[in-house]
């Protein structure tokens, strides 16, 4: 029984990876996206995997869970990453950003319960994101062309060679008890995922939702290298209309 609800839930994917519209012809190609022939199907097999799967449980933590705790859930999970963010704030010469989230983790690891309680943003100390993938673009590494990662999303090829970094950083990673990191692991990635489903709705009518997703994952990564101040550019808003004009 186990064995062919398995291959039921592989073949629905497989099946869902299939769907989509086709990748644009090369000469409409966005210059950013190169190598949307691949990423395409593993678009689709990401999404068809999250309709599945991660998507339903997900729906299943939100209709459980009191939203007091998920919103525990997600400090805690947060608070994980400020050790992330204190060393790539430090690379990219923000002293002052990096002592505040030093402060951030020890006053919610602490006064907070592990981060489950925020006090740090309640006193004040504001909460910076950076990780390895911004500090290379701050020290001019390009991005390199969009790429899709398998189960973990949008990408840039800067940004995904940087994954392994960003996981080491994390003290999760090196707590000794496999059992409850892993359990912590999953918990954390029903929550990320139950706070997406505003994304959902943006995506409801999109005609592609492929280049939906691609053009706010780089405009959302532009704005977080610029720390919330991109320059202007005018080739990304043609190149984009180009693309609507032309699906």
């Amino acid at each position: 029984m186990i064995a062919r609800s398995s291959l039921l839930l592989g073949l629905t994917i497989l099946l869902g990876a299939c769907a989509g519209n086709p990748p644009a012809p090369k000469e409409a190609r966005s210059a950013a996206d190169p190598w949307e022939p691949l990423n395409r199907p593993i678009h689709s097999f990401n999404s068809a995997y999250d309709a599945v799967l991660l998507k339903p449980i997900a729906k299943g933590y939100e209709f459980v869970v009191p939203s007091f705790m998920r919103q525990g859930v997600t400090n805690f999970s947060r608070n994980l990453r400020e050790p992330l963010h204190a060393i790539n704030n430090l690379l990219q010469g923000k002293g002052g950003a990096a002592m505040n989230d030093v402060g951030r983790f020890m006053l919610n690891s602490t006064f907070g319960v592990l981060g489950i309680f925020d006090w740090a943003t309640g006193a004040g100390i504001e909460r910076s994101e950076e990780d390895f993938g911004q500090t290379l673009a701050v020290w001019g590494v390009p991005a390199g062309p969009y790429i899709v990662v398998p189960f973990l999303g949008p990408n840039t090829l800067r940004d995904a060679l940087m994954i392994p970094l960003n996981l080491l950083a994390d003290p999760l990673l090196h707590y000794d008890n496999s059992s409850v990191r892993d359990k912590l692991y999953v918990l954390r990635l029903v929550d990320v995922r139950q706070r997406l489903f505003v994304a959902d709705d943006l995506l409801k009518d999109s005609k592609d939702r492929y280049i939906t997703i691609r053009e706010s994952f780089l405009q959302r990564r532009t704005y977080q290298i610029y720390d919330g101040n991109p320059p202007v550019n005018d080739e990304f808003y043609d190149d984009f209309l180009e693309e609507d004009e032309i699906r």
